[in-house]
């Protein structure tokens, strides 16, 4: 590896634990605010939903907002603004009471996230080595979700025997404590020079195409409704219609929260491996199209799978089959989405990939619930998101035929 290759593998993965650093106090919510939501006066219930789904509905108006912004200022200044918004609000947490000021607070999260989400794909795009795009795209994902995994662990641990605000703080205080590396990170290239983008539109022409374009946006937002969406807002429903509100596994008796927030831990544990390694296979010969399809198929399959009433120990392992689906899904799509950025602007592809997924995750619960106030609602639910896999299998088979005969074509050419 050249000594630049390691100053941008540096870079990233600085971004990527400040992310994760500042997830620790989000992620803590979801644990912690739907039992101690009166601690920090809260009044119902209703507003603990709200509090923590605003903060993705107020993404989808400021995301372009928030793309414009980065044209105009350097990434490095764009994610130090992330970090303080993202200190602040959670130290907040700890400070401030009472449904109004908690409703700011979290859509000031949410426009923080976005500084986040779109600096971090494009220091990705920008930064990774051509062949090593995939590996550093898994990378990242992988480390920053570890602040979900984190945040819950650590959270739901202190939580009860310090209280929730006294964690928030903290949690501010870590978060802020990323200041630094971001100032001190080399990101002095912020934008790809016309000529090398020339290049790979030269080299891979099919991928710049409106059509192929649209099939990126497409999918990450059907991919988003599906696993960010409807399976984390229903997997602890699902548990509790098929199983019961009390589980027993080996002699012991869980809740259903524990068992549903034990298995999605389960996925950010694995997270930084597993997507390091799918972003690495995909970097080879091969190519990403192929692994993508055949991932997609098998996603497909699993994920209607978990609408079954099966033995316990069986569908467990179903469902983190579904979620290691989700792990390869998101890292594969996020890579094609970096890959077809450099065609174009990259922040302002990524904008519009960051919009479509938040749109999808922001639809999927209350279409979850829709479904699964009918008769056989979880499997209409899943065995529909099962076939809208299966479709997205069959459209990228076309586009991924498509593009072997682009790059046929311009190999011909020259």
């Amino acid at each position: 590896m050249t000594i630049k290759e390691q100053m941008s593998s540096k870079t990233i993965t600085i971004v990527a634990l400040v992310t994760a650093l500042s997830l620790l106090g989000d992620s803590m919510l979801y644990i912690a605010l739907p039992i101690y939501w009166q601690s920090v006066g809260i009044e119902s219930l209703w507003q603990v939903g709200v509090l923590l789904s605003i903060n993705r509905f107020i993404r989808l108006p400021f995301n372009p907002l928030i793309g414009w912004v980065y044209k105009q200022i350097s990434l490095k200044t764009g994610l130090i603004i992330a970090v303080l918004l993202g200190g602040f609000t959670t130290i907040g947490y700890g400070v401030f009471e009472g449904f109004a000021a908690w409703v700011l607070l979290r859509a000031l999260w949410g426009i923080a996230w976005s500084f986040f989400r779109i600096g971090g794909l494009s220091v990705v795009a920008l930064y990774a080595n051509q062949n090593k795009r995939g590996k550093s795209m898994g990378l990242y994902n992988g480390l920053y979700r570890t602040g979900s995994l984190v945040g819950m662990l650590i959270g739901g641990l202190l939580v009860p025997l310090i209280g929730l605000s006294t964690v928030a703080i903290g949690f501010g205080f870590v978060t802020l404590l990323g200041l630094p590396f971001i100032v001190k990170a080399n990101m002095t290239h912020d934008h790809e020079s016309t000529e090398k983008k020339n290049e790979t539109n030269k080299a891979r022409p099919f991928i710049g195409k409106k059509g192929y374009k649209a099939s990126i946006i497409v999918s990450g937002f059907l991919i988003a409704m599906l696993y960010q969406g409807i399976l984390t807002s229903t997997l602890s429903a699902m548990i509790a219609h098929f199983y019961g509100e009390r589980i027993s596994i080996l002699n012991m008796v869980v809740s259903v929260t524990l068992l549903s927030g034990t298995i999605q831990a389960v996925r950010w544990t694995w997270e930084p491996f597993l997507g390091r390694a799918v972003g690495h296979w995909s970097d080879g010969s091969t190519g990403r199209l192929p692994m993508f399809i055949v991932s997609l198929m098998f996603a497909g399959i699993v994920f209607g799978m978990i609408s079954l009433r099966l033995p316990l120990a069986v569908w467990i392992v179903i469902t983190l089959l579904v979620m290691a689906g989700a792990t390869i899904l998101t890292t594969l799509l996020d890579t094609i989405a970096l890959d077809t950025a450099k065609t174009t602007n990259v922040v302002s592809f990524l904008t519009v990939y960051a919009i479509s997924q938040d749109v999808g995750a922001a639809l999927g619960p209350a279409m979850s619930y829709l479904f699964i106030q009918f008769q056989a609602g979880f499997a209409h639910l899943y065995w529909g998101g099962g076939i809208i896999l299966l479709l997205l299998a069959m459209i990228w088979s076309v586009l991924s035929r498509r593009l072997d005969a682009s790059v046929k074509g311009f190999n011909k050419a020259i």
